[in-house]
């Protein structure tokens, strides 16, 4: 008996091999720098903590509605009009069992077999890979420095075919770090909606802007499909807990495949995100993104002195996305290489460019300063040997 044979458009994670090959290293009594996986180094903050520890104390474990708890979606819903100036209905947002949730929904809803779908060339591969399950052939449009590393309305216009039927952003963008601006996420919806067909947008890293107030396509849109977590920004990764802005016509059948898919998001999950809202969270949170502004900058001037540092710095998420065409043209090869060589782990670029990934890598600023400084020196002793 065969797999199911669109499980073969879903390729692996080349960076959790390398996570396996740092993990064993430090096994054997070697300092690793880790700097290849998407997580904070925070821990979850302590208001959510504690919310999530008093709902498992008063017996909150029960299923909650499939678009999750209604105090939640208020919560989430007050969080756009405070600080995006976005008016979105909490009927409008289902609660999910993380990000991957929210776009499990959406690709099952909007895409048929056959149908074409776009997105930027690098972006996150699971992103191409939900499409590919539900059927979808991805068109992935190479974007630079010319389009501000972002798939513009241009672009959109000319990439879009007779079956294209939706157009796939991501607003600070993982690998890296780009955002868009108002103005093109307006022509974006104004371009795709000409066509008729859809658009989401992958928002998160929201909340994690450093040269720019964050923006919500919320705020611009009310048809536009919209995806964010609580994971990055709110640092609850193993929380599992993401949500959904989607058009009002577009509920109920997303409530009905959520009912069926996964029923409902993690109820203690759900009760403990409520605290991420409160100003004591709030608070927190900002000094957290202080720090990564901080990170990000460090980590830009040391590389800049080994001529790595990229071409546009990126303006959100905790990212770099570094040519290394000068030293390499397998990324994976040279992260295996700066790993035995240097005991530094970043991620092969391969894992989320169609195009280009074998020259570049992603370097995650998640971790102090102190560590940082030590991986710049460690890449410029490796580098200096190729």
């Amino acid at each position: 008996m065969g797999w199911n044979s669109r499980v073969n458009h879903v390729a692996p994670f080349r960076v959790m091999h390398l996570l396996e090959m740092a993990q064993a290293r430090e096994a054997e009594g070697h300092d690793v720098i880790h700097l290849e996986v998407g997580e904070p180094d925070f821990a979850t903050p302590a208001p959510i903590v504690a919310a999530g520890q008093q709902a498992l104390a008063t017996g909150k474990t029960r299923y909650t509605p499939a678009a999750g708890l209604a105090s939640l979606r208020e919560a989430i819903s007050g969080h756009y009009a405070e600080h995006f100036n976005a008016t979105v209905d909490p009927a409008r947002i289902l609660v999910t069992p993380g990000a991957s949730g929210a776009l499990l929904l959406a690709s099952q809803l909007l895409v048929e077999t056959g149908d074409r779908v776009l997105m930027a060339d690098p972006n996150y591969p699971c992103n191409r890979h939900f499409m590919a399950l539900a059927g979808a052939d991805i068109d992935t449009i190479p974007v630079g420095r010319q389009s501000g590393w972002q798939l513009t309305a241009s672009l959109i216009e000319q990439h879009w075919k007779a079956n294209t039927c939706l157009a796939m952003l991501a607003s600070p963008s993982n690998p890296t770090g780009h955002t868009l601006s108002a103005e093109a996420l307006a022509a974006v919806f104004n371009t795709v909606s000409a066509k008729g067909g859809e658009v989401i947008v992958d928002e998160i890293y929201q909340g994690l802007n450093y040269d720019d107030a964050p923006l919500s396509a919320t705020s611009l849109s009310d048809q536009a499909f919209v995806v964010n977590s609580f994971s990055k920004y709110f640092g609850m990764t193993g929380w599992r807990l993401g949500w959904l802005v989607a058009p009002e016509h577009a509920v109920e059948p997303l409530t009905r495949l959520a009912q069926n898919v996964f029923l409902a998001a993690p109820t203690p999950s759900q009760h403990a995100a409520l605290a991420a809202f409160t100003p004591e969270c709030r608070d927190i949170l900002e000094a957290r993104r202080a720090t990564l502004k901080q990170r990000r900058q460090v980590l830009l001037d040391g590389l800049a002195q080994l001529g790595l540092a990229p071409d546009l710095p990126p303006q959100g998420a905790f990212y770099l996305w570094l040519d290394i065409s000068h030293y390499s043209r397998d990324s994976q090869a040279f992260c295996e290489r700066l790993l035995v060589e240097e005991n530094v782990a970043i991620t092969p670029g391969i894992d989320f460019a169609v195009e280009g990934g074998e020259h570049h890598v992603r370097i995650a600023f998640t971790n102090s300063v102190e560590r940082l400084q030590e991986a710049v020196e460690r890449i410029g002793r490796f580098v200096s040997r190729l």
